[in-house]
């Protein structure tokens, strides 16, 4: 029993690790020489590796070229939903602790995203901030934050917007996520203060990720 679970794991781990390979390649479609070059197994193993992967509609073959599946899209339509979940009591407490507009960003490709946005329930007015904002990675202080090497805290001024203030910290150790945590307010906050509170939730953010 005990080798059949360990057998069962290393094939699940080689799946996976197959579907890495695909998505990965340097070559729009690679083979299945190339891939089984990728993970290191048998062109057989590759072929069965594929039937499952085939299956639930992950990859396609076309020939001997392999692409990814449209069944990849249907599990990341699914992401952005789970990330806005994990996200939200952290952006909750930090939106009505500093009194702005906190929000999740992601980066994609080069562009910062909004995908979570929580505006204070008690301030006379506060910024509004569209789940779904775009802007260049490069710019404002949740775009500049996700670059962070480390834990600190970003600051931005009319960047993005004319007198808006940002203040971000990247979210760290969740794996293939570049992401930020951060305020935006039309008039300045303090950085020494909003700081910590932000690096804080974004730490929350990533203990929910994980």
């Amino acid at each position: 029993m005990v080798g059949a679970t360990k057998e069962s794991s290393l094939t699940l781990e080689r799946g996976l690790a197959l579907l890495q390979a695909v998505a990965e390649a340097e070559s729009e479609a690679p083979s299945i020489s190339e891939l089984a070059t990728a993970i290191g197994a048998s062109r057989a193993a590759v072929y069965r590796l594929l039937v499952p992967l085939q299956a639930r509609g992950l990859v396609r073959r076309e020939g001997s070229k392999v692409r990814l599946g449209l069944g990849v899209l249907r599990l990341a339509s699914n992401v952005l939903p789970q990330l806005r979940m994990a996200a939200n009591p952290a952006l909750r407490e930090l939106a009505e602790k500093v009194g702005a507009t906190a929000h999740l960003t992601v980066a994609d490709g080069t562009e910062a995203q909004a995908v979570a946005v929580v505006e204070p329930s008690w301030t006379a007015f506060h910024v509004a901030y569209r789940v779904g904002s775009r802007h260049p990675v490069h710019r404002g202080a949740a775009g500049k934050a996700i670059s962070q090497p480390v834990e600190t805290w970003v600051v931005s001024t009319g960047e993005l917007q004319p007198n808006a203030c940002g203040v971000a910290a990247p979210v760290r150790g969740v794996p293939g996520l570049r992401a930020s945590v951060g305020v935006v307010a039309l008039e300045k906050l303090d950085a020494d203060i909003v700081g910590p509170h932000v690096v804080r939730a974004a730490e929350e953010v990533a203990a929910a990720l994980k």
